[in-house]
């Protein structure tokens, strides 16, 4: 199956998805961890479908989500750099355009290095929380001031 930049962009603004997610890690240096993902969930019947994206993009993952459905997933952020670049110069037509233009926030924010501090996390987590339904309570909660320093990780004794 061959894919055109336009079948790819009407297929992300249907069943893409620029998330944002933020966890607890205690190897990392402030605590928490921001992990941003690209991703397209289907059957397992359109499995076929996945693949194809992997090929078309020259990476990615595609792994199994949960039950019959499975998913194209990318992680690294140098390949989530190229996928945001593609979606630039092939703008999506949806709502998902403007979670695509604060994913891409996120991404500049990380490759400045300023999700290591508290100041880039709350920042993160503040776009983080407007992105696709909006309704994220946890992250929501990161966004106290006092909960974002609780969770960071104090700085060592030398």
């Amino acid at each position: 199956m061959k894919l055109s930049p336009d079948w790819v962009v009407g297929f992300v603004d249907g069943e893409g998805c620029f998330f944002v997610g933020i966890q607890r890690n205690p190897a990392v240096k402030i605590g928490l961890q921001v992990i941003p993902e690209f991703r397209v969930v289907q059957h397992y019947r359109d499995l076929d479908v996945l693949h194809a994206l992997k090929k078309f993009f020259g990476f990615g993952r595609v792994c199994q989500n949960h039950d019959d459905r499975w998913e194209f997933r990318v992680r690294r952020l140098e390949q989530l750099r190229t996928i945001t670049n593609f979606f630039a110069q092939h703008p999506l037509r949806t709502k998902k355009r403007v979670d695509h233009h604060k994913f891409s926030d996120v991404l500049r924010i990380m490759e400045e290095g300023r999700h290591l501090t508290t100041e880039g996390l709350s920042e993160i987590a503040r776009i983080a929380t407007t992105m696709n339904t909006g309704s994220r309570p946890r992250l929501a909660a990161l966004l106290d001031e006092d909960r974002v320093h609780s969770c960071v990780k104090a700085p060592e004794e030398k």
